[in-house]
């Protein structure tokens, strides 16, 4: 019988290729900014340098810009829409959003205006066009947050919702004998600097909210969620009551712009801040807030916002037409959008470069 054999090659095996050592960090891949620089390079920080060089710009080239006339109206325009930013920044931080702020401010307005025709004390009056801004908020909490449906179908359907009571609680009318003395107040100006008296509400608002959000570990459970809701549920935050108490937030302070709206114009009307909700969200992206959620900051909302109150108005000292004013809002929110989406694809695509480059280095 034959036995059969293998055939044996004596010839040493090829050697294998060198292989690139993934675990060491690139050469060339440059070092992320740390500390004060990568503060300074910020979203946020950009807006206010943005709000910086065009108030520079307006004060050498536009007459009558800078004067203590133009601050104080400046500041009386911005006033609703600073305030209803700061619940607004912490809940499109959470990747959520509510586009129904600007109803529930037509909504309040226009029960402050029944109530006070129907001899109602100003007081209560104020007290229950507050409490109805909480329940609408607390409307827009339940359906997101306890039943889990999407916010931005919900606070669409609220934003007709609330509209919709509006007209039905005043109807066509205008209620526009408000007490003297408030409206003059709402008016009202620090001596000679031109700065309303109501900032000073208005700034406790804003430091209520940045201290919430920038330091305690709310504010810090808020960037968790944003990124991933499944991550922050782990690690023990209650995404649900979280979501709640937002959108409780947002109608209070709804509610409150509402009023200051009502006051200042010295009308109750149901069309009252239509259309505010657009200048908000604008700004609040503006200012370096991701609306896919997870980034963003008080500071850089405030300049947000300025920056865009700073140019409708130069815009409107050259008398220019509203519909030019609605149309730069819509540009800018816009370009809010789309600006970190196209700087993150460069960043991502400049990165597979170096990565691709290195990596054939070491394979040669």
């Amino acid at each position: 019988m034959s036995e059969t054999t293998t055939p044996r090659s004596d010839a040493p095996a090829a050697a294998p290729g060198p292989i690139a050592d993934s675990s060491k960090p690139l050469a060339s891949e440059p070092k992320g900014r740390t500390g004060a620089a990568r503060i300074l390079a910020s979203r946020d920080a950009i807006t206010i340098y943005a709000l910086i060089a065009f108030l520079i710009y307006a004060a050498i080239a536009i007459p009558r810009f800078a004067s203590p006339v133009t601050t104080g109206f400046l500041l009386l325009d911005v006033i609703p829409v600073l305030l209803i930013a700061m619940p607004m920044t912490l809940i499109i931080i959470t990747g959520e959003i509510d586009l129904s702020v600007a109803s529930t401010a037509g909504l309040t307005s226009a029960l402050m205006g029944v109530l006070w025709a129907g001899g109602m004390d100003i007081w209560l009056v104020l007290a229950i066009s507050l409490l109805a801004g909480v329940a609408a908020g607390m409307f827009n909490g339940f359906l997101i947050a306890v039943l889990g449906l999407p916010s931005l179908a919900v606070t669409i359907g609220t934003l007709a919702l609330f509209r919709g009571l509006a007209l039905v609680v005043i109807g066509d009318n205008a209620v526009a004998n408000f007490p003297k003395d408030l409206t003059a107040f709402f008016t009202s100006k620090l001596g000679g600097t031109g700065i309303p008296t109501v900032m000073i509400g208005v700034v406790l608002v804003m430091l209520f909210f940045g201290i919430l959000l920038h330091f305690t570990p709310f504010g810090r459970g808020l960037f968790a969620m944003g990124y991933s809701k499944e991550a922050a549920t782990f690690v023990g935050i209650n995404v649900a009551r979280s979501k709640f108490w937002l959108y409780v937030g947002s109608g209070a302070v709804a509610a409150l712009a509402g009023i200051y709206w009502t006051l200042r114009y010295t009308s109750a009307r149901s069309d009252n801040a239509s259309g505010l909700e657009l200048a908000v969200i604008a700004a609040v992206l503006l200012g370096g807030v991701s609306i896919f959620g997870g980034k963003g900051s008080i500071p850089g909302v405030i300049a947000g916002v300025l920056l865009i109150g700073t140019l409708n108005y130069a815009l409107r000292l050259g008398r220019v037409s509203d519909v030019v004013l609605i149309t730069v809002t819509g540009l800018l929110l816009i370009f809010s959008v789309v600006a970190p989406s196209v700087g993150a694809a460069i960043r991502e695509w400049r990165h597979t470069r170096r990565v691709r480059r290195n990596f054939s280095r070491t394979t040669t």
